[in-house]
């Protein structure tokens, strides 16, 4: 069989159509008279894509079947995207580190690959670029397609409260993220209380044994791939910088939780102090029996209003329909609840006996543009999955 670009349309494995390579007529000039042929089985040669922690873990299981099983990859080289580190993205050191050929987005190299595997690789691919591939590419997304599409599905999973979730690997399509067909679909409880980060680490070990599963039977994966469903669609976008700043008289305590557990040690959660930026470090739930005193309970109290529980050591603020607890803080440095009490809270109470208590309390911070840029770029170097 001819090795060829084909082209668009209802088809199987890798643009097979009825089990056979649809070819335009472009393509067969394109050939220049060599002759290659179409591997039906493994070893694979295959191009990989990725940058973060999650798709590292996808190449090193790639590197490992590479070199313990010589029948599934034969060639692995990588491609990232330039990184303001001089070490790189988790990607590249890990490819450095483990002596793989590496490309720096837009170049992809000029070898003959059979498949291209992207992971939290944040590029459109063009048309023109999955063509090369014989199998096509596939992607490893975090999360159970159609929910989540997009750039960052882990983030939205834990800051929306999902209580399952999974790894879908599917066929790369040009112009959008995240719709092609499916070919493999698993799903995980996601842990109570899990944040983005370790909630990341159980799907990047489920994502890489599934692809190295649909490797390992890649022909037949293609041909039994089903189209996503049209309901249930949700997108992931990045998160922006405002999204750190807490609006107290807007969110609920289990959202700012949730807020933290999905982006807290990306960038830490932000409120204003006395006209200062104040950064939450530790966050944790209350519960009922932690709100005996009346000054907590009362219906009147301001939304951002900070109390110090001396029993427990920490710093409760007052938000819409309850209380969040908070254990540590950032204030020109790292204060613990009680470091924050001594220094600030109980100086403002001595000072200001005369005044009502509601003026002590944190405000909503509106970054202004700079600062939402710099917080930007922040988010775009650290996220989980793009």
């Amino acid at each position: 069989m001819i090795l060829g670009l084909w082209s668009w349309g209802p088809r199987l494995a890798g643009g097979a159509v009825g089990g056979r390579l649809r070819f335009s007529r472009a393509s067969r000039a394109g050939l220049d008279g060599r002759a290659a042929r179409v591997r039906e089985k493994p070893p694979w040669r295959v191009l990989f894509f990725g940058t973060d922690h999650f798709a590292q873990e996808a190449l090193r299981a790639l590197h490992t079947a590479r070199e313990k099983e010589e029948e599934l990859i034969e060639k692995l080289e990588v491609v990232t995207v330039p990184s303001p580190s001089p070490k790189g993205l988790p990607v590249k050191q890990y490819a450095v580190q483990s002596q793989l050929p590496v490309y720096e987005w837009p170049d992809v190299g000029s070898g003959e690959y059979d498949v291209g595997v992207v992971a939290s690789f944040g590029r459109l691919l063009s048309e023109a670029l999955i063509l090369k591939f014989p199998y096509g590419i596939l992607n490893v997304h975090p999360s159970c397609l159609p929910r989540w599409r997009g750039p960052a599905p882990i983030i939205h999973t834990v800051l929306h409260g999902d209580t399952v979730t999974g790894v879908t690997i599917m066929q790369v399509r040009p112009k959008r993220f995240d719709i092609g067909p499916i070919l493999k679909q698993e799903t995980v409880p996601v842990p109570p209380k899990s944040t983005s980060k370790e909630l990341e680490v159980v799907l990047s070990k489920l994502g890489a044994n599934m692809l190295i599963s649909v490797l390992k039977n890649l022909p037949e994966s293609l041909k039994c791939g089903r189209q996503q469903p049209t309901e249930g669609v949700t997108y992931a976008p990045k998160i922006s910088a405002g999204t750190s700043c807490i609006k107290w008289e807007e969110q609920t305590p289990e959202q700012i939780f949730r807020l933290y557990l999905a982006i807290g040690h990306i960038v830490p959660l932000q409120t204003l102090w006395m006209e200062n930026t104040i950064k939450l470090l530790d966050l944790l739930e209350v519960t009922d029996s932690d709100l005996t005193d009346p000054k907590l309970t009362g219906k009147t109290v301001t939304p951002g209003s900070v109390v110090y529980h001396k029993q427990l050591q920490i710093l409760l603020v007052h938000c819409k329909d309850g209380w969040i607890g908070v254990r540590s803080v950032m204030l020109k440095k790292t204060l613990t609840a009680t470091d924050f009490y001594n220094g600030y809270l109980h100086p403002w109470y001595q000072k200001n006996s005369h005044n009502h208590p509601s003026q002590c309390r944190f405000q909503t911070l509106r970054l202004r543009t700079k600062e939402q840029q710099k917080s930007k770029l922040l988010l775009c170097n650290s996220a989980l999955h793009s």
